[in-house]
């Protein structure tokens, strides 16, 4: 069941639209005024959030704005409702970052077709995001794995070749020394690659083999 958040400051308002959406079996939570109606999303995290434009001490605008640079809310479509209908009004609200509106007074079918599509939408955005988390965690692990092998291995041949030196009556200290060396060149290579991957904001992909891709260390996009 669909969860749907209703921020407005006239209980008529939040009472008419609940009465509505109940019908079509939303699940409604509601809120009546900004503050209450940010924590609310942050705490239920809604699929769908009704918000009303002309709201006292902080209006729709300001809470619209709040819960998009929240990370935790802003992939939640945000829907205004407002009496106002004008052209510049309507900009506004969705320069603000709201997904669509709706006017007062409401007709039913506008605003059942309004909800679907924005709950659509949210679900779609779902799946891609969870799409984009699954094939960037293969391309890291790929990445990964293509990166670090060769430092592996000069790892374990510059083990097996520390431990013949070891076994040998005569140990020469600079041979081994000299393999340490070898050593601590494998670990920072290891150690770079593993940071590089830590720190990616803006992934740049590449082919690797067999429609699989990896992560373009060497031409990470820079902020």
């Amino acid at each position: 069941m669909h969860k749907i958040l209703i921020i407005d400051d006239l209980r008529e308002n939040v009472f008419m639209l609940q009465n509505k959406l109940e019908k079509e079996n939303y699940k409604i939570i509601s809120a009546y005024d900004g503050d209450t109606g940010i924590k609310k999303a942050k705490k239920q995290l809604p699929d769908l959030i009704l918000l009303d434009i002309m709201m006292p001490r902080k209006n729709g605008l300001q809470v619209c704005k709040e819960l998009l640079e929240e990370e935790i809310t802003k992939d939640i479509p945000i829907i205004m409702v407002t009496a106002k209908v004008a052209a510049d009004d309507i900009r506004i609200g969705l320069e603000a970052g709201a997904f669509d509106y709706i006017k007062k007074p409401f007709n039913n079918i506008e605003l059942l077709a309004r909800v679907r599509t924005a709950l659509k939408y949210a679900e779609a955005r779902k799946v891609a995001l969870d799409l984009e988390k699954k094939n960037m965690f293969a391309a890291t692990v790929v990445t990964a794995n293509h990166k670090i092998r060769q430092p592996l291995t000069l790892l374990n041949l510059t083990s097996a070749a520390i431990k013949r030196e070891l076994e040998k009556d005569e140990i020469s200290k600079e041979v081994v020394l000299k393999k340490i060396k070898f050593l601590e060149i494998a670990v920072k290579e290891i150690n770079d690659v593993l940071k590089l991957l830590q720190n990616i904001k803006d992934p740049v992909f590449s082919e690797y083999t067999n429609d699989i891709q990896m992560i373009d260390v060497d031409n990470e996009k820079e902020e």
